[in-house]
């Protein structure tokens, strides 16, 4: 009984390495797919970075004509003209101090444009506009050309925006 007893401590034993085995060649394996998993993961964050970096709207130096409207509710309260050399958006705002907002990590939120402040609890915000389409850019990173047309437009809802 003893040799049985033996050979069957034996069997068990070798079972027990062998399914050690499997598993550390399957952990092994899954090591080798997740580093992989994670280079192609910075290899495209890295793509899109300089993507977005080499063919994003670049500001044009030199004195500069832009028209600015403002509407609320439907309709033009305001429509001025801003002689600038501003490379962006905000520093020509800034300078007819015609908005007023805050600086966040996403960049600067207008909050009030010709003073009228948008209402959170109303669901309100400014929605910008470039040449009457929708502004994909903040104020802050919006380059501006000479004629350039652009539009604050009080919005009331988050869901309904006209983008």
């Amino acid at each position: 009984m003893e040799k049985n007893s033996d050979t069957s401590n034996a069997n068990n034993m070798s079972k027990t390495i062998n399914a050690i085995e499997a598993s550390n060649t399957s952990n092994t394996n899954n090591a080798k797919i997740a580093i992989i998993a994670i280079a192609a993961i910075i290899f495209l964050v890295s793509a899109v970075l300089t993507a977005y970096f080499l063919m994003r709207p670049q500001p044009i130096e030199g004195a500069k004509n832009i028209h600015v409207q403002i509407t609320v509710g439907g309709e033009t309260v305001r429509t001025l003209e801003i002689n600038t050399d501003a490379l962006f958006l905000k520093e020509a705002l800034d300078e007819a101090n015609l908005i007023d907002g805050t600086d966040s990590g996403f960049g600067f939120w207008v909050t009030s444009v010709n003073g009228r402040i948008a209402d959170d609890a109303n669901q309100e915000w400014w929605a910008l506009y470039k040449n009457d389409e929708f502004s994909m850019t903040g104020v802050d990173s919006t380059p501006i050309e000479d004629g350039d047309w652009f539009e604050y437009r009080l919005t009331v809802g988050y869901d309904d925006a006209d983008w």
